[in-house]
């Protein structure tokens, strides 16, 4: 199993309860960064994690892609559903992540790549509507969907 497979498994499973293992995937030194946040190190990361799955208790995330690179890198597509705490709505987010791994085969940069304005603020009523009136705005004269 490559460390790219490791990893995406461990995604698959990821939990609460296996928070605890995050060590064994990210080097210690290892960056991540998403829409929220930019920090360095595993501590870090654990509680970002652990910080989400306090706000979000069913959330879970499944890994829909993977993309191996050539040079110690990968990009891999993944969905994350939970239930969204002020609507009470089942909500999907979609995204994708930028991962380097070291020569052990440790992750030493996690970047995240979805929209927290489409995917997160666009589905809550009163910022949905405004964020509708401001892709009218921008959007080009007839191509507006």
């Amino acid at each position: 199993m490559t460390p790219l497979d490791a990893l995406c498994a461990y995604f698959d499973r990821l939990s609460p309860a296996t928070l605890d293992e995050l060590g064994d995937f990210y080097a210690g030194s290892a960056r991540f960064k998403d829409p929220f946040h930019d920090v360095t190190g595993v501590a870090a990361i654990r509680a970002i994690l652990a910080h989400s799955f306090d706000k979000l208790p069913d959330a879970r995330f499944q890994v829909t892609g993977r993309f191996p690179g050539e040079k110690g890198d990968a990009m891999i597509l993944w969905r994350m559903d939970f239930t969204l705490p002020m609507t009470r709505a089942e909500t999907t987010i979609v995204g994708a992540t930028h991962l380097e791994f070291d020569a052990t085969g440790r992750v030493t940069l996690h970047r995240d790549y979805w929209d927290a304005a489409e995917e997160l603020y666009g589905r809550l009523p009163v910022l949905k509507w405004l964020m509708r009136g401001l892709a009218r705005q921008a959007a080009a004269p007839g191509l507006a969907h």
